[in-house]
């Protein structure tokens, strides 16, 4: 029974994946078409640049977890490290619009993210249970 619901998880992990890629670049899109850039779009163009490269990045992450991974990981951890690079973009490009970005600023929020993810592996590697073998 576990073998038949991994797929299916992860079936539904590349459709939400489509998904997010297909509205938030076609959003990304519109928006560049079709608006002027008040502080509303701006904050949509934010939202959608997060989703389009949470979408993007997740086939990415499943292939890279899939490669060098230990073990293959649940859904839920495949799509927060495909959330982080998402989110130091949607960062960047709000330090761009502001030209506060530097590549040290770059450097080091990417060095933070890096840093809260490994202690969530750590975190996650500390609850496992032998026995139950989760």
């Amino acid at each position: 029974m576990q073998q038949e619901s991994k797929p299916n998880l992860l079936l539904g992990l590349d459709l939400a994946a489509a998904v997010l890629a297909v509205v938030g670049w076609l959003g990304v899109l519109a928006l560049w078409l079709f608006t002027v850039p008040t502080a509303d779009a701006r904050w949509l163009f934010f939202m959608l640049g997060l989703s389009a490269m949470t979408g993007t990045l997740l086939p990415v992450v499943r292939h890279l977890n899939r490669r060098f991974g230990r073990a293959p990981a649940p859904a839920n951890v495949l799509l927060r490290r495909a959330l982080w690079p998402a989110l130091l973009a949607a960062i960047c490009a709000w330090l761009q619009i502001a030209r506060t970005l530097t590549w040290e600023i770059a450097a080091l929020l990417a060095a933070i993210f890096i840093f809260i993810e490994w202690l969530l592996e750590v975190r996650e590697r500390s609850r496992w249970d032998p026995d139950s073998g989760r």
